[in-house]
Protein backbone atom coordinates (compact mmCIF):
# COMPACT_ATOMS: atom_id res chain seq x y z
CA UNK A 1 0.00 0.00 0.00
CA UNK A 2 2.78 2.42 0.96
CA UNK A 3 4.63 1.64 -2.25
CA UNK A 4 1.47 2.29 -4.29
CA UNK A 5 0.84 5.56 -2.47
CA UNK A 6 4.43 6.62 -3.09
CA UNK A 7 4.09 5.86 -6.78
CA UNK A 8 0.89 7.88 -6.98
CA UNK A 9 2.48 10.85 -5.24
CA UNK A 10 5.46 10.69 -7.62
CA UNK A 11 3.14 10.61 -10.64
CA UNK A 12 1.07 13.53 -9.36
CA UNK A 13 4.23 15.57 -8.82
CA UNK A 14 5.47 14.62 -12.30
CA UNK A 15 2.17 15.70 -13.92
CA UNK A 16 2.16 19.00 -12.02
CA UNK A 17 5.79 19.64 -13.05
CA UNK A 18 5.04 18.78 -16.67
CA UNK A 19 1.93 21.00 -16.67
CA UNK A 20 4.01 23.86 -15.26
CA UNK A 21 6.69 23.33 -17.92
CA UNK A 22 4.08 23.30 -20.68
CA UNK A 23 2.53 26.47 -19.27
CA UNK A 24 5.90 28.21 -19.39
CA UNK A 25 6.46 26.92 -22.94
CA UNK A 26 3.05 28.20 -24.06
CA UNK A 27 3.68 31.59 -22.48
CA UNK A 28 6.72 31.91 -24.75
CA UNK A 29 5.79 29.95 -27.88
CA UNK A 30 2.02 30.21 -28.24
CA UNK A 31 0.66 32.98 -30.44
CA UNK A 32 -2.39 34.75 -29.03
CA UNK A 33 -5.04 34.87 -31.76
CA UNK A 34 -7.77 36.21 -29.52
CA UNK A 35 -10.19 33.50 -30.67
CA UNK A 36 -10.18 35.07 -34.13
CA UNK A 37 -12.18 32.35 -35.89
CA UNK A 38 -14.62 32.08 -33.01
CA UNK A 39 -15.17 35.83 -33.39
CA UNK A 40 -16.02 35.25 -37.05
CA UNK A 41 -18.53 32.52 -36.14
CA UNK A 42 -19.97 34.58 -33.29
CA UNK A 43 -20.24 37.75 -35.37
CA UNK A 44 -21.79 35.99 -38.35
CA UNK A 45 -24.32 34.11 -36.24
CA UNK A 46 -25.27 37.24 -34.29
CA UNK A 47 -25.61 39.23 -37.53
CA UNK A 48 -27.81 36.47 -38.96
CA UNK A 49 -29.95 35.43 -36.00
CA UNK A 50 -30.35 38.70 -34.12
CA UNK A 51 -29.67 41.52 -36.59
CA UNK A 52 -31.62 40.15 -39.56
CA UNK A 53 -28.66 39.93 -41.95
CA UNK A 54 -27.54 37.12 -44.23
CA UNK A 55 -24.89 34.93 -42.62
CA UNK A 56 -22.65 34.69 -45.71
CA UNK A 57 -22.70 38.47 -46.20
CA UNK A 58 -20.97 39.02 -42.86
CA UNK A 59 -17.24 39.81 -42.87
CA UNK A 60 -15.24 40.36 -39.72
CA UNK A 61 -14.56 44.12 -39.58
CA UNK A 62 -11.30 45.02 -41.26
CA UNK A 63 -10.82 41.60 -42.87
CA UNK A 64 -12.05 39.51 -45.80
CA UNK A 65 -12.94 36.62 -43.51
CA UNK A 66 -16.51 35.42 -43.21
CA UNK A 67 -18.47 32.30 -42.30
CA UNK A 68 -17.29 29.56 -44.68
CA UNK A 69 -19.08 26.45 -43.38
CA UNK A 70 -22.30 24.91 -44.75
CA UNK A 71 -25.68 26.02 -43.38
CA UNK A 72 -25.93 22.89 -41.20
CA UNK A 73 -22.88 24.13 -39.29
CA UNK A 74 -24.67 27.42 -38.75
CA UNK A 75 -27.66 25.49 -37.40
CA UNK A 76 -25.45 23.54 -34.97
CA UNK A 77 -23.68 26.72 -33.83
CA UNK A 78 -26.83 28.84 -33.66
CA UNK A 79 -27.13 28.77 -29.83
CA UNK A 80 -23.81 30.64 -29.73
CA UNK A 81 -25.59 33.76 -31.00
CA UNK A 82 -27.55 33.94 -27.75
CA UNK A 83 -24.57 33.51 -25.41
CA UNK A 84 -22.38 36.26 -23.99
CA UNK A 85 -18.97 36.37 -25.69
CA UNK A 86 -17.19 35.06 -22.60
CA UNK A 87 -19.55 32.10 -22.37
CA UNK A 88 -18.95 31.30 -26.05
CA UNK A 89 -15.21 31.12 -25.34
CA UNK A 90 -15.78 28.80 -22.37
CA UNK A 91 -17.99 26.48 -24.43
CA UNK A 92 -15.46 26.39 -27.30
CA UNK A 93 -12.46 25.60 -25.09
CA UNK A 94 -14.33 23.08 -22.94
CA UNK A 95 -15.70 21.21 -25.95
CA UNK A 96 -12.24 21.05 -27.55
CA UNK A 97 -10.60 19.77 -24.35
CA UNK A 98 -13.25 17.10 -23.76
CA UNK A 99 -13.21 15.90 -27.39
CA UNK A 100 -9.40 15.76 -27.32
CA UNK A 101 -9.37 13.80 -24.07
CA UNK A 102 -11.80 11.18 -25.39
CA UNK A 103 -9.95 10.65 -28.70
CA UNK A 104 -6.51 10.55 -27.08
CA UNK A 105 -7.75 8.18 -24.38
CA UNK A 106 -9.18 5.76 -26.95
CA UNK A 107 -5.91 5.66 -28.90
CA UNK A 108 -3.54 5.70 -25.94
CA UNK A 109 -5.29 3.41 -23.46
CA UNK A 110 -4.32 0.16 -25.26
CA UNK A 111 -0.67 1.31 -25.22
CA UNK A 112 -0.89 2.11 -21.51
CA UNK A 113 -2.44 -1.26 -20.66
CA UNK A 114 0.07 -3.19 -22.72
CA UNK A 115 3.03 -1.26 -21.37
CA UNK A 116 1.94 -1.38 -17.74
CA UNK A 117 1.58 2.39 -17.44
CA UNK A 118 -0.86 3.83 -14.91
CA UNK A 119 -3.73 4.79 -17.16
CA UNK A 120 -4.72 8.12 -15.62
CA UNK A 121 -1.06 9.11 -15.56
CA UNK A 122 -0.60 8.24 -19.25
CA UNK A 123 -3.65 10.32 -20.18
CA UNK A 124 -2.56 13.27 -18.03
CA UNK A 125 0.92 13.27 -19.62
CA UNK A 126 -0.60 12.96 -23.10
CA UNK A 127 -2.97 15.89 -22.52
CA UNK A 128 -0.10 18.06 -21.32
CA UNK A 129 1.89 17.17 -24.42
CA UNK A 130 -1.16 17.79 -26.62
CA UNK A 131 -1.49 21.28 -25.13
CA UNK A 132 2.02 22.09 -26.41
CA UNK A 133 1.27 20.69 -29.89
CA UNK A 134 1.07 23.66 -32.27
CA UNK A 135 -2.05 22.56 -34.20
CA UNK A 136 -3.84 21.95 -30.90
CA UNK A 137 -2.89 25.25 -29.33
CA UNK A 138 -3.80 27.02 -32.60
CA UNK A 139 -7.17 25.26 -32.59
CA UNK A 140 -7.83 26.50 -29.06
CA UNK A 141 -6.48 30.02 -29.64
CA UNK A 142 -8.46 30.46 -32.85
CA UNK A 143 -11.60 28.87 -31.40
CA UNK A 144 -11.69 26.32 -34.22
CA UNK A 145 -13.83 23.17 -34.55
CA UNK A 146 -11.13 20.73 -35.67
CA UNK A 147 -11.11 18.44 -32.64
CA UNK A 148 -14.89 18.24 -32.57
CA UNK A 149 -14.86 16.96 -36.15
CA UNK A 150 -12.07 14.50 -35.36
CA UNK A 151 -14.14 13.28 -32.41
CA UNK A 152 -17.21 12.66 -34.62
CA UNK A 153 -15.13 10.70 -37.13
CA UNK A 154 -13.33 8.76 -34.39
CA UNK A 155 -16.64 7.69 -32.84
CA UNK A 156 -17.47 5.97 -36.11
CA UNK A 157 -14.09 4.41 -36.84
CA UNK A 158 -12.91 3.50 -33.34
CA UNK A 159 -16.19 2.55 -31.66
CA UNK A 160 -19.12 1.96 -34.00
CA UNK A 161 -17.48 0.24 -36.97
CA UNK A 162 -15.53 -2.31 -34.87
CA UNK A 163 -18.76 -3.06 -32.98
CA UNK A 164 -20.60 -3.52 -36.30
CA UNK A 165 -23.16 -0.97 -35.16
CA UNK A 166 -25.91 -0.02 -37.58
CA UNK A 167 -25.21 3.58 -36.60
CA UNK A 168 -21.67 3.46 -38.00
CA UNK A 169 -21.33 6.33 -40.44
CA UNK A 170 -23.52 8.84 -38.61
CA UNK A 171 -20.53 10.65 -37.08
CA UNK A 172 -18.74 11.04 -40.41
CA UNK A 173 -21.97 12.19 -42.02
CA UNK A 174 -22.50 14.89 -39.39
CA UNK A 175 -18.86 16.00 -39.62
CA UNK A 176 -19.18 16.26 -43.42
CA UNK A 177 -22.38 18.30 -43.13
CA UNK A 178 -20.61 20.68 -40.74
CA UNK A 179 -17.45 21.03 -42.82
CA UNK A 180 -16.91 19.44 -46.22
CA UNK A 181 -13.34 18.16 -45.80
CA UNK A 182 -14.23 15.14 -43.57
CA UNK A 183 -16.07 13.85 -46.65
CA UNK A 184 -12.78 12.10 -47.51
CA UNK A 185 -13.84 9.51 -44.94
CA UNK A 186 -16.83 8.62 -47.13
CA UNK A 187 -14.31 7.75 -49.83
CA UNK A 188 -12.35 5.79 -47.21
CA UNK A 189 -15.42 3.68 -46.43
CA UNK A 190 -16.03 3.06 -50.13
CA UNK A 191 -12.39 2.23 -50.92
CA UNK A 192 -12.32 -0.27 -48.06
CA UNK A 193 -15.65 -1.86 -48.98
CA UNK A 194 -17.86 -0.82 -46.05
CA UNK A 195 -20.88 -0.11 -48.21
CA UNK A 196 -23.49 0.01 -45.47
CA UNK A 197 -21.52 2.48 -43.37
CA UNK A 198 -20.82 4.57 -46.46
CA UNK A 199 -24.53 4.64 -47.31
CA UNK A 200 -25.34 5.66 -43.72
CA UNK A 201 -22.75 8.43 -43.95
CA UNK A 202 -24.08 9.78 -47.23
CA UNK A 203 -27.65 9.55 -45.94
CA UNK A 204 -26.79 11.37 -42.71
CA UNK A 205 -24.95 14.17 -44.53
CA UNK A 206 -27.78 14.51 -47.05
CA UNK A 207 -30.51 14.63 -44.40
CA UNK A 208 -28.58 17.18 -42.32
CA UNK A 209 -28.00 19.34 -45.42
CA UNK A 210 -31.66 19.11 -46.48
CA UNK A 211 -32.87 19.99 -42.98
CA UNK A 212 -30.68 23.08 -43.05
CA UNK A 213 -31.93 23.92 -46.55
CA UNK A 214 -35.53 23.59 -45.44
CA UNK A 215 -34.99 25.85 -42.44
CA UNK A 216 -32.69 28.36 -44.14
CA UNK A 217 -33.32 28.28 -47.92
CA UNK A 218 -31.72 31.66 -48.64
CA UNK A 219 -28.54 30.85 -46.72
CA UNK A 220 -28.33 27.43 -48.35
CA UNK A 221 -28.76 28.85 -51.83
CA UNK A 222 -26.07 31.45 -51.23
CA UNK A 223 -23.61 28.93 -49.78
CA UNK A 224 -23.90 26.29 -52.51
CA UNK A 225 -23.98 28.77 -55.41
CA UNK A 226 -21.66 31.56 -54.25
CA UNK A 227 -19.89 31.38 -50.87
CA UNK A 228 -18.49 27.87 -51.44
CA UNK A 229 -16.67 29.00 -54.58
CA UNK A 230 -15.33 32.28 -53.22
CA UNK A 231 -11.71 31.37 -52.44
CA UNK A 232 -10.93 34.93 -51.29
CA UNK A 233 -12.80 34.16 -48.06
CA UNK A 234 -10.27 31.56 -46.91
CA UNK A 235 -6.96 33.35 -47.45
CA UNK A 236 -3.84 33.20 -49.63
CA UNK A 237 -2.87 29.74 -50.92
CA UNK A 238 0.87 30.47 -50.76
CA UNK A 239 0.69 31.61 -47.12
CA UNK A 240 3.10 29.48 -45.09
CA UNK A 241 0.29 28.30 -42.80
CA UNK A 242 -1.19 26.39 -45.76
CA UNK A 243 0.52 23.05 -45.17
CA UNK A 244 -1.09 21.11 -48.01
CA UNK A 245 0.21 19.96 -51.37
CA UNK A 246 -1.61 22.94 -52.88
CA UNK A 247 0.39 25.17 -50.56
CA UNK A 248 3.65 23.52 -51.64
CA UNK A 249 2.87 24.15 -55.31
CA UNK A 250 1.67 27.70 -54.64
CA UNK A 251 4.87 28.61 -52.80
CA UNK A 252 6.91 27.48 -55.80
CA UNK A 253 5.23 30.15 -57.92
CA UNK A 254 2.82 32.31 -55.90
CA UNK A 255 1.70 34.34 -58.90
CA UNK A 256 0.96 31.40 -61.20
CA UNK A 257 0.65 28.17 -59.18
CA UNK A 258 0.33 25.11 -61.40
CA UNK A 259 -3.07 23.46 -61.05
CA UNK A 260 -1.91 20.53 -63.21
CA UNK A 261 1.08 19.82 -60.95
CA UNK A 262 -1.17 19.96 -57.89
CA UNK A 263 -3.72 17.56 -59.41
CA UNK A 264 -0.99 15.07 -60.38
CA UNK A 265 0.40 15.14 -56.84
CA UNK A 266 -3.10 14.70 -55.41
CA UNK A 267 -3.80 11.73 -57.68
CA UNK A 268 -0.54 9.98 -56.74
CA UNK A 269 -1.16 10.65 -53.06
CA UNK A 270 -4.70 9.23 -53.23
CA UNK A 271 -3.46 6.06 -54.95
CA UNK A 272 -0.93 5.43 -52.16
CA UNK A 273 -3.56 6.23 -49.52
CA UNK A 274 -6.13 3.84 -51.02
CA UNK A 275 -3.58 1.00 -51.12
CA UNK A 276 -2.44 1.56 -47.55
CA UNK A 277 -5.96 2.05 -46.21
CA UNK A 278 -7.13 -1.24 -47.71
CA UNK A 279 -4.17 -2.98 -46.08
CA UNK A 280 -5.02 -1.44 -42.71
CA UNK A 281 -8.68 -2.47 -42.84
CA UNK A 282 -7.78 -5.98 -44.02
CA UNK A 283 -5.68 -6.29 -40.87
CA UNK A 284 -8.54 -5.00 -38.71
CA UNK A 285 -6.58 -1.86 -37.92
CA UNK A 286 -9.23 0.84 -38.08
CA UNK A 287 -7.15 3.28 -36.03
CA UNK A 288 -4.41 3.27 -38.66
CA UNK A 289 -7.08 3.77 -41.30
CA UNK A 290 -8.20 6.85 -39.37
CA UNK A 291 -4.62 8.13 -39.12
CA UNK A 292 -3.84 7.56 -42.82
CA UNK A 293 -7.04 9.24 -43.93
CA UNK A 294 -6.47 12.18 -41.61
CA UNK A 295 -3.00 12.63 -43.11
CA UNK A 296 -4.24 12.39 -46.70
CA UNK A 297 -7.04 14.86 -45.98
CA UNK A 298 -4.43 17.39 -44.85
CA UNK A 299 -2.37 16.72 -47.98
CA UNK A 300 -5.05 16.88 -50.69
CA UNK A 301 -7.24 19.66 -49.29
CA UNK A 302 -6.57 22.92 -51.17
CA UNK A 303 -6.18 24.71 -47.84
CA UNK A 304 -4.77 23.05 -44.72
CA UNK A 305 -3.97 25.65 -42.13
CA UNK A 306 -1.63 24.63 -39.32
CA UNK A 307 -4.54 24.21 -36.89
CA UNK A 308 -6.05 21.58 -39.21
CA UNK A 309 -3.07 19.33 -38.50
CA UNK A 310 -4.70 18.03 -35.33
CA UNK A 311 -5.68 15.24 -37.75
CA UNK A 312 -2.04 14.05 -37.50
CA UNK A 313 -2.38 13.32 -33.78
CA UNK A 314 -3.67 9.75 -34.28
CA UNK A 315 -0.67 8.97 -36.48
CA UNK A 316 1.82 10.22 -33.89
CA UNK A 317 0.14 8.22 -31.12
CA UNK A 318 0.14 5.10 -33.28
CA UNK A 319 3.86 5.52 -33.95
CA UNK A 320 4.33 5.28 -30.19
CA UNK A 321 1.99 2.28 -30.11
CA UNK A 322 3.99 0.46 -32.79
CA UNK A 323 7.27 1.39 -31.15
CA UNK A 324 6.21 0.07 -27.75
CA UNK A 325 4.96 -3.15 -29.38
CA UNK A 326 8.39 -3.81 -30.92
CA UNK A 327 10.90 -5.93 -28.98
CA UNK A 328 12.71 -4.06 -26.23
CA UNK A 329 16.04 -2.54 -27.30
CA UNK A 330 15.32 -3.41 -30.94
CA UNK A 331 16.23 -1.12 -33.82
CA UNK A 332 12.57 -1.03 -34.85
CA UNK A 333 11.52 0.32 -31.46
CA UNK A 334 14.21 3.00 -31.51
CA UNK A 335 13.29 4.12 -35.03
CA UNK A 336 9.55 4.31 -34.42
CA UNK A 337 9.83 6.13 -31.09
CA UNK A 338 12.43 8.51 -32.56
CA UNK A 339 10.12 9.21 -35.50
CA UNK A 340 7.24 9.98 -33.12
CA UNK A 341 9.45 12.26 -31.02
CA UNK A 342 10.90 14.14 -34.00
CA UNK A 343 7.51 14.56 -35.66
CA UNK A 344 5.95 15.79 -32.43
CA UNK A 345 8.85 18.15 -31.67
CA UNK A 346 8.70 19.71 -35.13
CA UNK A 347 4.95 20.11 -34.86
CA UNK A 348 5.44 22.01 -31.59
CA UNK A 349 8.22 24.22 -32.88
CA UNK A 350 6.56 26.73 -35.26
CA UNK A 351 9.47 25.96 -37.57
CA UNK A 352 7.56 26.76 -40.78
CA UNK A 353 7.06 30.34 -39.64
CA UNK A 354 10.80 30.98 -40.03
CA UNK A 355 10.03 31.21 -43.77
CA UNK A 356 6.81 33.23 -43.46
CA UNK A 357 8.22 36.23 -45.36
CA UNK A 358 10.60 34.45 -47.74
CA UNK A 359 10.12 30.82 -48.75
CA UNK A 360 12.39 30.92 -51.80
CA UNK A 361 15.48 28.74 -52.32
CA UNK A 362 16.14 25.16 -51.27
CA UNK A 363 15.95 25.99 -47.57
CA UNK A 364 12.64 27.75 -48.13
CA UNK A 365 11.21 24.82 -50.06
CA UNK A 366 12.27 22.31 -47.41
CA UNK A 367 11.61 24.41 -44.32
CA UNK A 368 8.37 26.15 -45.23
CA UNK A 369 6.78 22.79 -46.04
CA UNK A 370 8.04 20.89 -42.99
CA UNK A 371 4.56 19.88 -41.83
CA UNK A 372 3.69 18.62 -45.32
CA UNK A 373 6.74 16.34 -45.20
CA UNK A 374 5.52 14.99 -41.84
CA UNK A 375 2.07 14.28 -43.30
CA UNK A 376 3.69 12.46 -46.23
CA UNK A 377 5.96 10.49 -43.89
CA UNK A 378 2.97 9.30 -41.87
CA UNK A 379 1.07 8.35 -45.03
CA UNK A 380 4.01 6.37 -46.39
CA UNK A 381 5.61 5.00 -43.24
CA UNK A 382 3.02 4.51 -40.50
CA UNK A 383 3.03 0.75 -39.89
CA UNK A 384 -0.15 -1.28 -40.19
CA UNK A 385 -0.72 -3.19 -36.95
CA UNK A 386 -1.34 -6.76 -38.10
CA UNK A 387 -2.42 -8.12 -34.75
CA UNK A 388 -6.20 -8.45 -34.43
CA UNK A 389 -7.69 -9.86 -31.24
CA UNK A 390 -5.20 -10.63 -28.44
CA UNK A 391 -5.22 -13.97 -26.69
CA UNK A 392 -7.60 -13.79 -23.77
CA UNK A 393 -9.96 -11.21 -25.26
CA UNK A 394 -10.03 -7.65 -26.42
CA UNK A 395 -11.27 -5.79 -29.44
CA UNK A 396 -9.86 -5.64 -32.95
CA UNK A 397 -7.71 -2.59 -33.39
CA UNK A 398 -6.80 -2.28 -29.73
CA UNK A 399 -3.21 -2.99 -30.63
CA UNK A 400 -2.62 -5.42 -27.76
CA UNK A 401 -0.36 -8.10 -29.17
CA UNK A 402 -0.02 -11.57 -27.80
CA UNK A 403 3.14 -12.85 -26.19
CA UNK A 404 5.39 -11.14 -23.70
CA UNK A 405 8.87 -9.75 -23.49
CA UNK A 406 11.21 -8.41 -20.89
CA UNK A 407 10.20 -5.49 -18.76
CA UNK A 408 6.65 -6.74 -18.33
CA UNK A 409 5.56 -5.34 -21.71
CA UNK A 410 3.60 -7.91 -23.74
CA UNK A 411 4.93 -7.93 -27.32
CA UNK A 412 5.11 -10.03 -30.43
CA UNK A 413 8.25 -12.15 -30.53
CA UNK A 414 10.00 -11.22 -33.78
CA UNK A 415 9.42 -14.62 -35.38
CA UNK A 416 5.71 -14.68 -34.55
CA UNK A 417 4.68 -11.32 -35.90
CA UNK A 418 3.56 -12.42 -39.32
CA UNK A 419 1.41 -15.16 -37.83
CA UNK A 420 -0.40 -13.06 -35.26
CA UNK A 421 -3.62 -12.91 -37.25
CA UNK A 422 -3.42 -16.55 -38.32
CA UNK A 423 -2.94 -15.45 -41.89
CA UNK A 424 -1.39 -12.81 -44.09
CA UNK A 425 -3.45 -10.54 -46.22
CA UNK A 426 -3.09 -10.07 -49.95
CA UNK A 427 -4.18 -6.63 -51.11
CA UNK A 428 -3.99 -5.64 -54.76
CA UNK A 429 -1.70 -8.61 -55.44
CA UNK A 430 0.86 -7.44 -52.87
CA UNK A 431 1.57 -9.34 -49.67
CA UNK A 432 1.41 -6.89 -46.79
CA UNK A 433 4.10 -7.20 -44.16
CA UNK A 434 4.87 -5.14 -41.08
Amino acid sequence: MAQGAGRTITQVVAVVALAAAVTVFLSVAAVRHGFFDLQVYYGALTYWARDGGEIYDFLRPGTQYGFTYPPFAALVMLPMAYLPWGAAIVVSVTATVLASAVVIWRLLDPVARRSGWTRWFALAVALCLAAAYEPMRETVNFGQVNMLLLFLVAVDLLWLLPARSRWAGVGIGLATAIKLTPGIFIVYLLVTGRWRAALTTVGTAAVATLVAAGLFPDASREFWTEALWNTDRVGELAFVSNQSLRGVVARLDPQHPSTIAWLVLVLLTLVVWAWRSRAAVAAGDEATGLALTGAVMCLVSPVTWVHHLVWLLPGLILLVDNGMAAPARSRRRRLLLAAALIGYALLCSRIVWSWEKDFTGVDGFLGSNTYVWISLALLLGLPVRHWLTPAGGGRPGDGVPAGSASGGVPQFPEQDRGAATGQRHRIGGLLTVR
